[in-house]
């Protein structure tokens, strides 16, 4: 699948308050907690269970929720495809950052083992 100017734009507009409640939906029926949820997004960007809430609160799109985030060093490790899109194949960054959530996300979902979720220097 090719992604378009037009569909970068879409996804920097969305609103990651908007799409957090599917993250949590996805991940509790598969059987995994919102406490599992948060330590995937904390591992990704840095953000603790208060700077979600605050990204939440201020509606903060996912341009201003990556733009505030600290990328881990090890996200580049996240490979596959999801929606899709082959993740190491998307040019566009801040595309590229939110289909690592949504991986992550969905190895969540899937019961994966943290320790593979989380990559580290070994993986």
């Amino acid at each position: 699948m090719e992604i378009t100017p037009e569909h970068n734009e879409r996804i920097a507009k969305m609103i990651f308050a908007s799409v957090y409640p599917h993250y949590i939906s996805k991940v509790e029926k598969k059987g995994r907690t919102i406490e599992e949820l948060h330590t995937v997004i904390e591992w990704l960007t840095g953000f603790d269970q208060r700077k979600i809430q605050e990204m939440i609160d201020q509606k903060a799109t996912f341009h201003a929720f990556f733009n505030a985030a600290k990328l881990n060093l090890n996200a580049n490790k996240i490979k596959g495809v999801i929606c899709g899109y082959r993740i190491e194949e998307i040019d566009n960054l801040l595309t590229r950052q939110v289909r690592y959530l949504d991986k992550l996300v969905d190895e969540l979902a899937k019961g994966k083992k943290m320790e593979h979720i989380l990559r580290s220097e070994k993986d």
